[in-house]
């Protein structure tokens, strides 16, 4: 995956853009693009300071939001036009979203209604830190 761009935001977050586009044959091409924001997670998002830590040990201290879109079977002279497409309707239709002010916590806060939510889904994770203080997950250092 290739960093197209990096766009930083008035909220003090940065937008990456990747082009993940793949050869398919010789004159075809899955098209990707993909958007990555990391998010600070934050003790004043939250009302109780059990709720970020509980965040904080199920994804960690950085959440990253993510957008993927893709085109299969383009031709490969029109790649380029499709990504640059498929970026500009972006552009338009989220990145006012994503500048908000509030989104971080927004975005943030929806991670723990996840995990309030699903708590199936998140019981096996346990986060921690080794004897040297390293991060870790699930018992490996990460």
């Amino acid at each position: 995956m290739k960093l197209v761009e990096e766009i930083p935001l008035p909220n003090r977050l940065t937008m990456r853009v990747w082009d993940g586009s793949q050869t398919i044959a010789s004159d075809t091409t899955k098209v990707a693009l993909r958007i990555t924001v990391p998010v600070t997670v934050m003790k004043e998002y939250f009302r109780d300071p059990g709720q970020f830590e509980r965040v904080v040990a199920v994804f960690g201290p950085e959440i990253p939001y993510e957008y993927t879109k893709e085109r299969t079977f383009v031709s490969t002279p029109h790649s380029g036009e499709i990504f640059t497409g498929l970026l500009e309707d972006f552009k338009r239709d989220s990145l006012p979203y994503l500048c908000r002010a509030e989104f971080p916590a927004r975005f943030v806060l929806s991670k723990l209604r996840e995990i309030l939510q699903h708590p199936h889904r998140y019981r096996h994770v346990r986060r921690g830190r080794d004897s040297e203080g390293h991060q870790t997950l699930n018992g490996e250092r990460v």
